[in-house]
């Protein structure tokens, strides 16, 4: 059992045991063998919560997909039953009668 304030370092707390303690790597000199530790666990961390963040990226993808399509397919729809330019033909088809 480890006393209060000894090699885990005064930062811990009561029942925290040292390899759950948090090292900024900057300010603690750390061997080589330290380092490619830390490196080696921080990838086997980010490989396995790889597929939720990859099914999570197609699912936000998809939904993005699927609203640009919506609002470019909705405005086909209203400009393609905008008769405007059909009156201002007829006005000008009077025009040229007169």
């Amino acid at each position: 059992m480890a006393a209060p304030g000894g090699e885990d370092g005064p930062r811990s707390r009561p029942g925290e045991a040292p390899v759950a303690r948090r090292i900024d790597p900057t300010r603690e000199k750390l061997t080589p063998a330290q380092l490619y530790f830390m490196r080696q666990v921080e990838l086997a961390q980010w490989q396995k919560a790889l597929p939720q963040r990859r099914t999570r990226n197609i699912l936000t993808g998809l939904g993005i997909g699927a609203l640009v399509v919506a609002i470019y397919g909705y405005t086909f729809y209203s400009v393609a039953q905008e008769r405007f330019l059909d009156d201002l033909d007829d006005q000008a088809r009077a025009a040229r009668a007169k």
